[in-house]
């Protein structure tokens, strides 16, 4: 018996011994997060368990969980999303992308838009600002004394002008110009407040001979007088204090000889050349064209000729030819030793050094010249380079005058700009080479006359005086022998 129950020992140690190598040992966390040990033997009956699963695909599971939640947390993530079956396309994706794409495109465009309404705004509210300054200081400008005129008996001299005895020997320094490092915009000369007697320049009076009954009124010819001014429009804003306007005399296609032009010259920013069908449309204020010149105007000394806008670069001495076909520039040039920006004006000022005028016998410039030491030099221009072909120098200073204009081949200066009545006071002739001092009334009705230029085209003179378009009517008599 005890034999017996040795061998059965013996005999389940052996199967033991057996199975070891079979056996294993397993551990790891259950769905709750705790440790599992699990010992399997593997069955000596069954060939497989009925069911599938069991401790490890359980952990297995487990552990794919946590790396599903971790590679979803990595890809950006914040919750993890259901899982799509396996297999089917993500065909919303491409149509979010897109419809987001055009979204961020319309938010840029739209964002650019408004940078550019804001641009827009800061400028006009910087206009605003500045007219609002122009209406205040106007407000607050002393009116002129009312003194009694004073006309001193003054010789015309190659470098200056004397006064006679008895006048005020500190008059001549109110003619001092606009030095060049002023850099503000058009304004008035200082020596406006004074009184406009010191304005005219009074000489000994000859007398120029009367009409006959050959006279020439529509031909070349000494100027006779000048009839009162006749007002076409004033302007609508500050800008339009001071300007020019003018008439094409040989107008180029695809402008008529009728088209009126016309520069508002009060700013930093002067490029604007509107342009309008008649009179009639200039006096209602209605431009058919509006012409952004490419460079910057100075002051009121542009004029029209062969199709051409010809005008003063600002801040310098060079001459543009602006062609009014092409909307280009044609031509430009420095017009030798001419002073600018203030240095030689007329006597109100506003960068009047070099003004540009047009009659029958073409395209001419006045200004003057260090050399010339501010008397004033006439020359005629070539109209197409704008190269100077022949130059005059004259006794009188410029800034001496108010303004000038020339008729076949004559200069004429205007005495004062802020007298209502006043003189044409000296003629010189280019043909003779000699000037006089003549006496022909002139009028200026609104008291601040900024622009006087003849229109070869109406025969008339042109001139923009305190807001107001206004134009004379000439007489013409025969050419005076020298």
């Amino acid at each position: 018996m005890i034999f017996l129950l040795s061998l059965c020992v013996l005999g389940l140690l052996l199967q033991g011994d057996a199975q070891q190598d079979r056996a294993a040992l397993w551990r790891g966390n259950d769905r709750s997060g705790r440790c599992q040990y699990t010992f399997t033997v593997p069955s000596p009956v069954e060939a497989s368990c009925p069911q599938t699963g069991g401790p490890e695909v359980e952990g297995l599971k487990a552990r794919l969980s946590l790396l599903e939640v971790l590679v979803a947390r990595l890809s950006g993530g914040d919750t993890l999303q259901p899982a799509r079956p396996q297999g089917s396309p993500n065909r919303a994706q491409p149509d979010l992308q897109e419809a987001l794409n055009q979204a961020m495109g319309e938010r840029n465009l739209l964002r650019g838009e408004k940078e550019r309404l804001e641009r827009e705004l800061e400028g006009l509210q910087r206009r605003m600002e500045e007219m609002r300054r122009e209406t205040e200081r106007l407000r607050n400008r002393p009116c002129p004394p009312q003194t009694p005129m004073v006309q001193p008996n003054l010789a015309l001299d190659r470098g200056s002008v004397r006064p006679a005895a008895g006048s005020n020997p500190m008059s001549h320094l109110m003619s001092r110009p606009n030095r060049q490092e002023d850099s503000s915009s058009l304004r008035d000369s200082a020596w406006q407040y004074g009184s406009p007697g010191f304005q005219e320049l009074k000489a000994e009076v000859t007398e120029v001979p009367a009409p006959d009954g050959n006279e020439d009124s529509t031909g070349c010819g000494q100027l006779v007088s000048v009839g009162d001014p006749v007002t076409h429009r004033r302007a609508d804003n500050i800008a339009g204090k001071y300007g020019v306007w003018m008439q094409d005399p040989e107008a180029v296609s695809p402008y008529g000889p009728s088209m009126v032009w016309r520069i508002d010259t009060v700013g930093t920013e002067v490029r604007q050349l509107f342009g309008y069908d008649d009179m009639e449309q200039l006096s209602k204020g209605f431009p058919s064209k509006v012409l952004l010149l490419p460079e910057l105007v100075e002051s009121t000394g542009a004029t029209l000729y062969r199709g051409s806008l010809y005008y003063q670069r600002r801040r310098s001495r060079t001459l543009i030819r602006y062609d009014l076909s092409s909307e280009s520039i044609a031509a430009r040039r420095d017009l030798p030793h001419a002073g600018f920006h203030g240095q030689f004006p007329y006597s109100w000022g506003g960068y009047t050094d070099i003004d540009l005028s047009v009659d029958e016998r073409g395209l001419w410039a006045v200004y003057s010249t260090s050399k010339a030491k501010g008397a004033i030099v006439i020359s005629q221009l070539d109209p197409h380079s704008l190269q100077v072909k022949k130059s005059w120098e004259t006794n009188v200073r410029k800034n001496s005058v108010a303004n000038s204009f020339i008729i076949c081949g004559k200069l004429y200066t205007v005495a004062s700009y802020a007298s209502r009545d006043t003189l044409i006071n000296y003629m010189y002739d280019t043909e003779t080479s000699q000037g006089k001092t003549v006496a022909i009334p002139f009028k200026n009705k609104y008291g601040y006359n900024s622009m006087v230029d003849y229109s070869p085209a109406q025969r008339k003179l042109f001139a923009w005086d305190n807001f107001h378009i206004v134009s004379y009517d000439l007489r013409l008599g025969r050419q005076q022998a020298a």
